[in-house]
């Protein structure tokens, strides 16, 4: 499965994606992270593409609708990659929330997680 979801007792919310997400991916990890919103308010993300292909075109609408109804919903986005596109994605991203986004290459996985962690 291309998509790992945990999230703590805290409002830290981990999601791990590999390959090319579909909308089945969005049908799991959707109502997940809306419980952890329900749970507590707002919550911290620490996005990690791990051999990422992006998204079908069905899952980048359901991303897209996600986004739409929690922009407001996520403090923090530490978007963690190892291709230069998802460092432009993470800039791109930015106008469309208003959680802080910063992101991380692959090998500073551990500051990442620290900075989503840290007041």
């Amino acid at each position: 499965m291309p998509v790992e979801f945990q999230a703590d007792e805290k409002n830290i919310v981990k999601i791990k994606m590999s390959g090319k997400l579909t909308k089945e991916d969005y049908d799991t990890l959707v109502p997940e992270s809306e419980r952890a919103i329900e749970r507590h308010g707002a919550i911290r993300v620490l996005f990690e593409m791990k051999d990422f292909h992006g998204w079908e075109w069905a899952a980048a609408w359901e991303d897209l609708k996600f986004d739409m109804r929690h922009h407001a919903d996520i403090e923090k986005l530490a978007m963690v990659g190892e291709n230069k596109w998802e460092k432009w994605m993470a800039t791109l991203c930015k106008p469309f929330t208003k959680a802080q986004v910063r992101y991380f290459p692959a090998e500073e996985i551990d500051q990442a997680e620290e900075w989503v962690r840290s007041d």
